[in-house]
């Protein structure tokens, strides 16, 4: 599965965002999906992640209540709204598969996308 998100840019805190993600492959359906970030100097941290089959979400702390995370499966695409964002939000987000049991990544990254927050 190939992967390309977008529809990062510069917002300012407060704002919102959304960002979708494209995967190549007729398989896209059978993969639980996640929204990664890496902020400047970090590491890459999972915030939000669903289940195959749509049914189940998973959150990190830093952003619950404020990003929703959806799919659809028609159009191979996994979504990442983002609102009241936060200058801590900036980062390079990434879309990928999750071993949902473990929630760890699982196969290759595709491109980034890059969120700005000022304050």
């Amino acid at each position: 599965v190939q992967l390309q998100a977008s529809g990062g840019g510069l917002v300012q805190a407060g704002g919102s965002l959304r960002l979708s993600c494209a995967a190549s492959g007729r398989t896209f359906s059978m993969y639980s999906m996640g929204w990664f970030r890496q902020a400047p100097g970090k590491g890459r941290e999972l915030v939000a992640a669903i289940h195959s089959s749509g049914g189940r979400t998973y959150y990190a702390d830093s952003v619950k209540g404020r990003f929703t995370i959806s799919r659809d499966n028609t159009k191979n695409t996994v979504y990442l709204e983002m609102n009241s964002l936060k200058p801590e939000d900036t980062a390079v987000y990434y879309c990928g598969s999750v071993y949902w049991a473990t929630m760890t990544h699982v196969g290759s990254w595709g491109k980034g996308t890059l969120v700005t927050v000022s304050s």
